[in-house]
């Protein structure tokens, strides 16, 4: 057993050098510790033939990384950080988040199979992960066609149908007097308002009939027995542009079994797309709005009211689910 030092110090330098202690134990420790302009210390200790770096330089290298940052990379970092939180609010309400947890879970096993050195389930994981990866397009198409369509949600990719206040305010009042009135009368209805994505495909389903609102047409539209009234009628702006359109019926099987097809066409609209789906029960009366997977019910006018406010406010670009929050917290 022996320890060598080796002492350099010229300026304001210092080595020092343990290198073995080898003949009682298996272990061979090297250590470099210098100081120039400051305290820098750099260390390696391997134990059993494993080496390990041991690294103390950190305050240091901080400060070098920190002094490297530009205000482009200040502005990188801030434009990823918004489009990560864009896709967290997309998707945090969808089935994606409970695929995504799965996905998680699989590398995590991954991962820890892989460290204990279990070579078969590595071995197999690893290539369910390439499948996988291979699959996410299939499974997510829905949510991915979704984030491919609010790409297109900017102002200068809106149709020129956003109304002022006065306007919108109008065109509320007629849609809530002919919702109540068929609520009362227990009349099935579907509006869908048009919001950011156009619904041209889905306007084309029906007959196209570019109308002003009013609350009269409205109730004209779905008088039962007539050829519009089971389908749904398109809003854009302060115009009734088609009636009679088919929707898209959700995939959802965890729903309840007394919704019937209009809501489960107001929902499987509202997870393809940005539009409000309102929807009056034929057979209670009852009036819900659909929004992003979602189905609210039991709405009275006020609170039809306070939901169709931002849908056709340009200003207010809030979620109808932030304004049913609000609305319950002050009830």
């Amino acid at each position: 057993m022996y320890v060598e030092a080796i002492l350099h110090a010229p300026s304001r330098n210092f080595f020092l050098r343990a290198p073995q202690v080898t003949r009682i134990f298996p272990i061979r420790l090297e250590v470099l510790i210098y100081t120039e302009m400051g305290c820098k210390w750099n260390g390696m200790l391997g134990t059993w033939g494993v080496a390990m770096p041991l690294d103390f330089t950190m305050p240091t290298q901080f400060r070098g990384i920190l002094s490297t940052i530009t205000l482009l990379d200040v502005l990188d970092i801030l434009i990823v950080a918004v489009i990560l939180y864009r896709v967290y609010v997309m998707l945090k309400d969808t089935r994606a988040i409970t695929l995504g947890k799965g996905i998680l879970v699989l590398l995590g096993v991954t991962v820890v199979a892989n460290y204990l050195n279990l070579h078969v389930i590595s071995w197999l994981l690893q290539k369910a992960v390439t499948l996988l990866f291979v699959a996410l397009p299939i499974v997510f198409q829905p949510e991915l066609r979704r984030a491919l369509e609010h790409l297109g949600q900017g102002k200068f990719f809106r149709p020129g149908t956003l109304l002022d206040d006065e306007e919108a305010q109008s065109t509320i009042r007629e849609i809530r007097s002919a919702v109540k009135i068929l609520s009362a009368n227990k009349i099935g209805a579907l509006l869908v308002i048009e919001r950011d994505m156009g619904l041209n495909d889905i306007s084309a389903t029906g007959i196209q009939i570019d109308g002003l609102i009013t609350s009269d047409f409205l109730m004209n539209v779905f008088i039962p027995n007539t050829p519009l009234h089971d389908g749904a009628a398109v809003i854009r702006g302060k115009r009734l542009i088609a009636a009679g359109c088919l929707l898209p019926l959700t995939e959802n099987r965890s729903l309840s079994t007394e919704l019937g097809t209009r809501h489960r066409a107001a929902i499987g609209l509202s997870e393809q797309c940005d539009a409000l789906i309102v929807v009056v029960s034929e057979e209670t009366g009852t009036i819900s709005i659909a929004e992003n997977g979602h189905l609210h019910r039991h709405l009275d006018g006020e609170q039809l009211t306070h939901i169709l406010t931002p849908a056709f406010a340009y200003s207010s670009r809030s979620s109808i689910l932030d304004t049913i929050r609000s609305w319950r917290e002050k009830s």
